[in-house]
């Protein structure tokens, strides 16, 4: 109960301290770049709903300051020698792989306890959340700190999961989102006359990717490796856990230092364990697959979502291999 506790208090807060983004425009003593960027976020929701066909609503609509660059905390634990995430279970949206917090206190006092019984544990900032359509979620700093296009393309991304949300997969709606975001950032830029915008945010992707390869040839290793916990002494299995991530780690720092900006790790050297790798994973998995079927559904959007739609209700089995032959295919075209 103290968890929905701090969870439903603190959204309300957000809440009860949002005001109208057309009161905020007429205050003199609006900050100019703060009205730059709610006019730009403004024409941003008009147009995820006149071109993307995302139901807006009305979502993005109020504005509240933060007193820090997130919004909530997410905490991740996945045991010692698993890849698998723990999962937690909520009433609407189902299980997923982490446990949002508004009070970074309260999440570190809960990995406390994870780690005290020998999980691997990570804390990563949220910038945004979308809670489903259930609530008309405002823009806040978080939004209005990041440069235009990543502030129009995180809307889009959190307008998407309004859409289409199925319960207890996360790699599922993040990957479906994150192609929506980019698909709906390419036509924004397209129309702003702003194409090398564009070209940076597929230098992300690309070195996302990227990563999300070195994790996955890891990933293989440490499963192998988990598979002989019961084969090998406990201090053995850590040392080659942790050589391998350490040798992952290496790897990352290679690849991102020619990057003109930090990876999706951050800036090298990292620390990782099983929790940052299995959230990693699951928010990229699948986004090649969504953007082939949005390519197939001829970049209309209204046939893409149902689409999407129709694919979210096949069983699990089925679904993931329909999206892994999407997959497939999206590479073999690059």
């Amino acid at each position: 109960m103290s968890y929905y506790t701090q969870a439903i208090s603190g959204h309300v807060s957000l809440m009860m301290r949002s005001e109208p983004v057309d009161e905020v425009l007429l205050q003199p003593d609006t900050p100019p770049e703060l009205s730059q960027a709610l006019s730009v976020a403004q024409a941003a929701r008009l147009f995820a709903e006149q071109t993307l066909k995302l139901p807006v609503g009305g979502a993005f609509s109020s504005f509240v300051p933060l007193e820090h660059p997130w919004v909530v905390v997410n905490l991740i634990a996945a045991p010692e020698f698993s890849l698998t995430p723990k999962q937690w279970c909520y009433p609407f949206v189902g299980c997923q792989a982490y446990r949002g917090y508004f009070d970074l206190a309260k999440a570190k006092q809960a990995q406390k306890q994870f780690d005290d019984n020998g999980y691997d544990t990570f804390i990563g900032a949220v910038t945004a959340y979308s809670t489903l359509g259930w609530f008309d979620d405002p823009l806040h700093t978080g939004f209005t700190n990041l440069s235009e296009d990543r502030m129009v393309a995180l809307m889009f991304h959190e307008l998407a999961h309004r859409v289409v949300y199925l319960k207890g997969d996360t790699a599922f709606n993040e990957s479906f989102a994150t192609a929506v975001e980019l698909e709906g950032l390419r036509l924004w830029l397209e129309r702003e006359g702003q194409p090398e915008a564009f070209e940076r945010a597929l230098l992300r992707l690309e070195h996302r990717n990227q990563t999300l390869e070195l994790v996955g040839e890891t990933s293989k290793v440490l499963r192998r490796l988990y598979q002989q916990r019961n084969a090998l002494e406990l201090d053995q299995l850590r040392l080659r856990k942790q050589q391998t991530l350490d040798d992952l780690a290496d790897q990352y720092a290679a690849l991102s230092s020619n990057y003109p900006e930090p990876g999706p790790f951050g800036s090298a050297p990292v620390q990782l364990n099983n929790a940052k790798l299995a959230l990693f994973q699951q928010y990229n998995q699948y986004v090649p697959a969504f953007r082939q079927l949005l390519k197939d559904s001829g970049y209309e959007f209204n046939r893409f979502y149902e689409a999407v739609s129709r694919l979210s209700e096949q069983p699990e089995a089925e679904r993931g291999d329909t999206l892994n032959a999407l997959s497939k295919r999206f590479h073999e075209h690059l």
